[in-house]
């Protein structure tokens, strides 16, 4: 909470008790990173610049987290991005068996829903970027196998399907072969993540799905103009859908105004040791990424007021309605975060801060994970009606570029 204000202690334990009760999911989370590169133990103290923890996540009242499969665009050009996906599956089960009595492997909304009854946390997965499926549905079907729930459709990176919303427009949105992955996803029962993706992919996606789609971590483009935020006439249209919006806490997709040019300041200043990291570790994509990181961290933008963050909350509940808005905060995927939203164990600020607006405990629960558990049951429900297999009755497409 913000020093600066004084915290009203009723409504405090009012906002603990509805964080105890509610079902509460994050769909966001890098920290899968470090335990793949470091072998960083969940029961342990994060590494710097790392913040997320089984502890953290107790006092933050998690119920499900899903731990991203971040794959970087380095693969692509060196190849290894499947074997990369499957060794970050790995740490997830690594962590989920280290720690039986506070972690559960989930891969149903029903199991979400077992996690809370049994006082545990469930592990999810979600690959961040569909370059990780090395362009092959039958490599998509085995991760969907090992338990993997969504996929974002890209990264920044155009992939060989698929535009991005930072990256090289070069297939008008979805290509055919894209918009079979996404039919092949909705069959399976994996979501399909509109995070990162360019606007037209985004439209695309929406055309295809049978099932409703989701963004695993974005935020309101009215509030703050970046590409990874989503604009008003797509939030309407994945409210359509049925589809839910989960608001990525990022400080520069926030409000990229106020942060954007101290950002820019930051990496003038931080240039020349950047430079030397780039240098140094130019090979190793994953120790540049954090040694980068590390060097951020210890240089942190002025932290935004948390008001900022509930605003995104409150224009997508005010635009797509109060049912397709929820959390993908995207912790340890970035350093700059709202004060009072630094890491997984200061959820309940938001609860506070929500019920200080006006909201009720039932529009809260919704915010905290509930939304997000419809959109996941109807995936699975759409995806017991189009098949009852896996591999059976799905199609062998590979493309070779």
């Amino acid at each position: 909470m913000s020093s600066r204000s004084i915290r009203d202690e009723a409504l405090w334990q009012k906002a603990l008790a509805i964080q105890r009760r509610a079902i509460v999911i994050d769909t966001h989370n890098d920290v899968t990173t470090p335990m793949t590169n470091d072998d960083y133990d969940l029961g342990g103290n994060p590494p710097t610049p790392y913040r997320t923890s089984i502890e953290r996540m107790k006092k933050g009242g998690m119920t499900a987290e899903f731990f991203s499969l971040y794959i970087k665009p380095w693969y692509v050009a060196h190849g290894g991005a499947a074997r990369r996906t499957l060794d970050m599956i790995d740490s997830v089960y690594r962590a989920v068996e280290r720690h039986p009595n506070d972690l559960m492997f989930a891969t149903t909304s029903t199991d979400i829903q077992r996690a809370k009854a049994q006082n545990k946390i469930a592990c999810l997965m979600g690959i961040e970027g569909g370059h990780a499926i090395e362009n092959s549905l039958p490599t998509l079907r085995e991760f969907y196998r090992l338990g993997v729930r969504y996929m974002t459709l890209t990264w920044n990176n155009t992939n060989d399907w698929a535009d991005a919303g930072r990256g090289e427009k070069k297939h008008n949105g979805l290509s055919d072969f894209g918009k079979e992955i996404v039919r092949e996803m909705n069959r399976l029962g994996m979501l399909v993540d509109v995070s990162h993706v360019s606007d037209k992919t985004m439209s695309d996606a929406l055309d295809v799905s049978k099932a409703p789609i989701f963004a695993s971590h974005s935020s309101a483009r009215a509030l703050s103009n970046v590409p990874r935020n989503i604009p008003d006439d797509l939030l309407k249209r994945i409210a359509k859908n049925g589809g839910v919006v989960q608001v990525n806490f990022y400080s520069l997709f926030v409000d990229q105004k106020t942060v954007a040019p101290q950002a820019d300041e930051r990496d003038q200043r931080l240039k020349a040791q950047q430079e030397a990291l780039t240098a140094k570790y130019g090979d190793n994509p994953e120790r540049l990424s954090e040694e980068s990181d590390k060097l951020e961290a210890v240089n942190p933008l002025p932290p935004l007021p948390l008001s900022k963050l509930i605003d995104h909350i409150e224009h997508i509940a005010k635009v797509a309605g109060i049912d397709h808005v929820g959390l993908g905060a995207d912790f340890d995927g970035a350093n700059d975060f709202p004060e009072g939203a630094r890491d997984v164990s200061m959820l309940p600020n938001i609860t506070y801060e929500l019920l200080k607006r006006g909201y009720s405990e039932p529009d809260i629960r919704k915010i905290l994970g509930e939304n997000f558990l419809r959109v996941f049951a109807k995936a699975e429900l759409v995806a017991r009606k189009m098949s009852r297999s896996i591999s059976g009755a799905g199609s062998t497409r590979r493309i070779n570029k």
